[in-house]
């Protein structure tokens, strides 16, 4: 796993694929909202699409604000409870 991207609202960290596990074939990523302490991992069709979307933004450097408002659309999504161990 890599953290692609840490702000002061959000960290997102990505899961490269793993041959040997059938739920990881296609990796995925983890976004985790550090202000509600919320966070989501997704993967599949929508794990493709976030790659995408990441990769055309770090092409336009774009800002942290910018980076932080594309992530902001996944709050909806985000049910899980950050649990610190």
């Amino acid at each position: 796993m890599q953290m692609i991207y840490n702000s002061p609202n959000y960290c997102v960290v990505e899961f490269p694929p793993q041959d040997n596990h059938l739920a990881m074939k296609a990796g995925g990523y983890e976004i985790v909202d550090k202000t509600m302490q919320r966070e989501i991992f997704i993967d599949g069709a929508l794990a493709a699409k976030f790659r995408v979307h990441v990769q055309k933004l770090m092409e336009e450097e774009q800002s942290l604000e910018d980076v932080d408002e594309f992530l902001g659309q996944f709050d909806i999504l985000m049910n899980q409870p950050v649990i610190l161990h």
